[in-house]
């Protein structure tokens, strides 16, 4: 089972997502300069994903080397299925009419929404 990441966790997650491994001092330098957080708290995150099976490291001498233990299209999948369980009552119509009313489309993202459900349409 996918771990539950929270919003914060999502920050650390996705430095790791995109390059791995990394150190802690690594990832505390990059989110202190995005985020109002101090050291201890980026390194609490980074010690609750590890509990929560999300990261795991390796120890290179006195160095803790961070990589994430998930993937990223998993999390994300699980994510959104819960998402659209607890908002939507898991009912797609409702979410795809919020989306739509709510979100600025260009025609290439329009387009390219006809060409997704067209080809879930022919795969039915």
């Amino acid at each position: 089972m996918l771990p539950k990441i929270s919003d914060a966790e999502w920050r650390v997650m996705k430095l790791l997502w995109e390059k791995s491994p990394r150190t802690a001092n690594e990832i505390v330098h990059t989110l202190e300069s995005a985020v109002p957080w101090n050291a201890q708290t980026i390194r609490t995150l980074i010690n609750r994903l590890v509990r929560k099976g999300a990261i795991k490291f390796t120890k290179d001498g006195r160095t803790y080397l961070y990589y994430a233990d998930v993937r990223e299209d998993d999390v994300q999948r699980a994510e959104t299925k819960s998402f659209i369980s607890r908002v939507f009552n898991g009912a797609m119509q409702p979410m795809f009419a919020a989306f739509l009313e709510e979100t600025d489309l260009s025609d290439a993202d329009i387009d390219e929404l006809e060409r997704l459900l067209k080809n879930k349409k022919s795969k039915k």
